[in-house]
């Protein structure tokens, strides 16, 4: 007498994720999910080296700080600032100016040095001012003052004519000699950058608008064909 045999295992739907159940629990065609840990490295943001600095004020210069505004005036002019939330400016009893970080982030900590920096700049500016000297070399090149502007022959087809920013004094000497001076070394630079960019000085022979302290990296020209 045959008898009718009940299987256990049922197959299930193909669309589905699990085979089957199995003396009721469940198989599953996926292997056993695995646990993924992630580390935490915590970023250690150090002090900066410049931004530590204290920063000496002269007598003849007046601080005024107003939360995260400072004016500096001196005997050459005035200038002002505003900070970013990551520092601070104290005022120290012995009348030293120091930079701090007020939370402890990567920006902070960027912004650190530069800003004891740039107040740095501003007390000297205007207490005793900052310069940059160009030169120009070249047959023909030339610099002349007419009035507020700044002439310059550098073999163009007509002169080159730069008015001077207010703030800035701007003196020639031997027609070739440039010196831009002021209380604000941004400026200074931006307008000898100005002057610089005109004519760069060229690898071969030299030639164009330089800075007096650059050094220009030369190179050799081809050389002619031997006969």
């Amino acid at each position: 007498m045959a008898s009718s045999i009940t299987p256990s295992f049922q197959t299930s739907n193909l669309r589905s994720v699990f085979l089957g159940r199995r003396n009721g629990h469940f198989v599953s065609s996926f292997p056993p999910a695995t646990r993924i840990g992630f580390s935490r490295k915590t970023v250690e943001c150090k002090e900066s080296r410049i931004g530590k600095q204290p920063i000496q004020v002269p007598n003849n210069v007046t601080i005024a700080l107003e939360g995260q505004d400072l004016k500096v005036k001196g005997p050459l002019g005035e200038l002002a600032i505003n900070y970013p939330r990551e520092v601070k400016l104290e005022r120290e009893e012995s009348g030293f100016l120091r930079v701090r970080k007020a939370v402890e982030t990567r920006r902070a900590n960027q912004m650190h040095g530069l800003f004891r920096t740039l107040t740095d700049n501003m007390v000297v500016g205007v207490s005793k001012g900052f310069e940059k000297k160009l030169q120009l070399v070249g047959v023909g090149y030339r610099a002349t003052l007419e009035g507020k502007d700044l002439v310059l022959n550098l073999g163009f087809s007509h002169p080159v004519r730069m008015a001077i920013p207010d703030g800035l004094n701007v003196k020639v000497e031997d027609n070739t000699r440039i010196t831009v001076s002021g209380y604000d070394k941004s400026a200074i630079g931006q307008f000898s950058a100005s002057i610089r960019k005109w004519r760069p000085p060229e690898p071969y022979k030299g030639k164009g608008v330089k800075y007096a302290d650059e050094i220009v990296r030369r190179k050799e020209g081809k050389a002619g064909k031997k006969k």
